[in-house]
């Protein structure tokens, strides 16, 4: 199992500066690289508490391209709902050349009201938008004197610039939370996967789907399975989870804030049922997290047993994607959690 560190920020200015959030963030990047992490992943998001300090993840990569020698460098995820192709395609090259040929992207249709009202995007365009986004993407970066016409993007044949370092174009990701089409798609098309450990078994029920649809495409092997979790690691367990309870709720609360309008009417033919998930969201915490797997919060014993007992129960996964530096809580916590991770956790996960 490969471990790398994910970067889902959930602050702003009354919390902390950009300017010393992002330095925090590359000193942790230089650390990961260090102690022998996997990879650096960091969302699209925007105007809010939740995410909103990550408008553009290809130039927080670019910055941690520099500030490590082996990390994988993966968007989690853009938005093509929110990008053009042309300019996203571009953009891709350019951090995989910087990096010499680190970059993997994955792509999400985003889901929250407020972007698509602020962006002009209508919600009901949503999947349309993705489905063309990311097989323009894709054909522009693995394909030279690319033109296109189709029902959101029209342009004449173009050679994107720069050409990817790796050909014929870097890793591809989708990410998803609950929509079979997703996951069936991701497979479809030769992406890896990107999920939320929700409830085992409807999570496993998703990537059957997934490798399924990889099988029935013809691709090789099984595909790739990436989920990502909050981790705290100290020494004793209960002084872990009793750190980890307040920070923990406080991410989820902004995140409940930001989806809040799925909760006051908002409706789109392209989120079905989206409005009851984001009511049962608005009921989790920390305890309920914790009971189901989603976060790894303990002593390297028990966090180390709670990620392959989830592996096992879920099917099966590649990658576990780690957000150790989240809400409010204290860097050198997160810093110290993040070495004891390494150094008692890991070596035992590689085996898997």
């Amino acid at each position: 199992m490969d471990v790398g560190l994910a970067f889902f920020p959930d602050v702003d200015e009354r919390d902390r500066g950009a300017a010393e959030y992002y330095a925090r963030c590359l000193d942790f990047v230089e650390l990961g690289d260090r102690l022998g992490f996997q990879h650096v992943r960091i969302v699209e998001h925007y105007f809010r508490r939740y995410g909103g300090y990550s408008p553009n993840p290809i130039v927080f990569l670019s910055a941690a391209a520099q500030r490590s020698r082996r990390l994988r460098l993966i968007t989690g995820a853009v938005l093509p709902a929110f990008n053009h192709p042309l300019k996203l395609a571009g953009e891709i090259g350019m951090l995989d050349a910087i990096s010499g040929g680190r970059a993997e992207i994955g792509f999400a249709r985003a889901f929250l009201p407020h972007e698509f009202q602020r962006f002009g995007v209508d919600m009901d365009e949503s999947r349309g938008r993705f489905d063309e986004g990311i097989r323009v993407v894709r054909e522009l970066l693995a394909e030279e004197e690319v033109a296109h016409h189709g029902r959101f993007h029209h342009f004449p044949a173009t050679t994107s610039l720069p050409r990817p370092t790796q050909r014929p174009h870097p890793p591809l990701w989708i990410a998803a939370l609950s929509s079979k089409e997703s996951f069936r798609l991701a497979g479809e098309l030769g992406f890896g996967i990107m999920a939320q450990p929700v409830v085992p078994h409807s999570l496993r029920e998703n990537l059957d789907v997934y490798r399924s649809a990889w099988k029935e495409a013809g691709h090789p092997g099984d595909g790739r399975v990436m989920l990502a979790f909050h981790m705290l690691c100290t020494a004793d367990g209960e002084t872990a989870r009793a750190l980890a309870r307040e920070p923990i709720n406080r991410y989820l609360r902004m995140l409940a804030e930001a989806a809040g309008e799925w909760t006051t009417g908002v409706r789109s033919t392209d989120y079905p049922g989206y409005e009851k998930m984001i009511e049962n969201l608005r009921q989790d915490d920390f305890d309920r997290l914790h009971e189901r797997g989603s976060a790894l919060v303990g002593s390297p014993d028990e966090i180390t047993t709670m990620l392959l007992d989830y592996h096992a129960a879920c099917g099966g996964f590649e990658t576990a994607s780690i957000q150790f530096y989240f809400s409010d809580i204290d860097p050198e916590l997160a810093r110290g959690s993040l070495e004891l991770f390494a150094e008692h956790v890991m070596p035992r996960l590689q085996q898997v």
